[in-house]
């Protein structure tokens, strides 16, 4: 499988449109943000599916904003014929999805979704989108095996942990050259999939195990603390979110462990070093399936930070391309879920974050795959610049 090489550690990428006469609101469980108009293309919508709220929401946040800003710009240029988001806020979690997901379904004017955002939620939800043919595109949820279902729905606009967690491994194998290495997991779908892959390169490396509870069900991890300093491991690798991955490292600094906290892209947020404190975060390696979005292209940096008032965040940028390809797909006249749904199995579409093209199991066209590695360096993530290039 050819992949496209963006930064390379081992073999594995390490470095690896809305507003014009309708009023917008940042609402959730399935308000608009937009008005609709009539005819034939006019007045359908698409949903975004995703947290909004919670421990995690930050990562939701960031594409749902992505998302908003393709259908404003989109809705500008088409004055009298508006595209309407509905946002759907599953908090991140996988016993609110499916009752989120119905609601969606029940909403005949909903033709794509965008989303869901998590890999929990994406096995509870998709399959009543599959249920009711409605097409999703999902900008960042990795887990492998939700390529696996048969679904024909389902599209994933970035990589998944089989490529992400081996860069991971490798990274920790090769730049950091840690011959003892501690595996923490907080249990999701997302965390404890990409663990495993992790766990898989660096083999008899890895010293101990240990599992937390995420979702924010958890503050003091001293049990695990222990566990760490005492095993000898020099790294870290934590699945799972920002919020709980923070916290662990912050606690580990105060019992002062020195070694270095490698995670993926749930913790690839600034919510992560705000959990942890400058200094306990500083010198993090955190991976992504996905380039940084300030490197995105054309306008979308600058009209991001003048819609939003913030930089774009992670996923930012694929989700504003997962929105335009829906949007490129109505304009070309499929306006039912189901000619949707066959026009991504066709699509070809250069992004501002990457190139599209989908395999039959909704997978990212491996030509496309890229991985990246960031790093916490003075209370900031950014990329790593100490990483081999290839």
């Amino acid at each position: 499988m050819r992949q496209r090489l963006v930064r390379v550690v081992g073999g594995i990428v390490a470095a690896t449109a809305m507003l014009a006469g309708a009023a917008a609101c940042n609402s959730t469980n399935g308000n608009t943000s937009s008005s609709s108009g009539g005819g034939d293309k006019c007045g359908l919508e698409l949903a975004y599916f995703g947290a909004l709220t919670g421990s995690a929401a930050n990562l939701g946040v960031n594409i749902a904003q992505g998302a908003e800003l393709a259908i404003n710009q989109y809705n500008e240029k088409n004055k009298d014929c508006q595209v309407t988001l509905r946002k759907f806020d599953s908090q991140g979690s996988a016993d609110v999805a499916p009752g989120l997901a119905r609601q969606v379904i029940q909403n005949k004017k909903i033709i794509g979704v965008i989303g869901p955002v998590f890999s929990g939620e994406s096995e509870s939800a998709d399959p009543i989108f599959e249920e009711a043919g409605i097409p999703l595109i999902t900008p960042s949820a990795t887990r492998p095996t939700l390529s696996t279902n048969g679904w024909k729905v389902f599209h994933r606009a970035v990589a998944n942990d089989l490529a992400q967690g081996p860069a991971a491994g490798n990274y920790i194998k090769s730049v950091l050259k840690a011959e003892k290495v501690f595996v923490v997991d907080d249990q999701s779908a997302y965390g404890s999939g990409l663990a495993e892959q992790v766990k898989k390169v660096l083999g008899a490396a890895v010293v101990d195990t240990d599992k937390v509870q995420g979702d924010g069900k958890q503050n003091d991890f001293s049990a695990t603390v222990t566990k760490i300093t005492s095993s000898g491991a020099t790294a870290l690798f934590y699945g799972g979110y920002y919020q709980n991955a923070g916290l662990l490292r912050k606690q580990l600094t105060g019992a002062g462990w020195k070694g270095v906290l490698v995670a993926g892209d749930g913790v690839n947020d600034p919510g992560y070093v705000k959990a942890a404190g400058n200094d306990a975060a500083e010198g993090s390696i955190l991976t992504c399936p996905c380039a940084p979005a300030a490197k995105a292209s054309g306008t979308f940096v600058a009209d991001y930070k003048a819609k939003w008032s913030v930089d774009a965040g992670t996923y930012s940028d694929v989700a504003y391309d997962a929105a335009n390809i829906f949007l490129q797909g109505i304009d070309a006249g499929n306006t039912t879920a189901e000619k949707l749904n066959t026009y991504l199995g066709t699509v070809n579409y250069k992004g501002v974050a990457n190139t599209y093209k989908f395999t039959d199991k909704g997978e990212l066209d491996s030509a496309q795959i890229i991985v990246w590695a960031f790093k916490v360096t003075n209370g900031e993530v950014v990329p790593d610049v100490e990483a081999p290039k290839s």
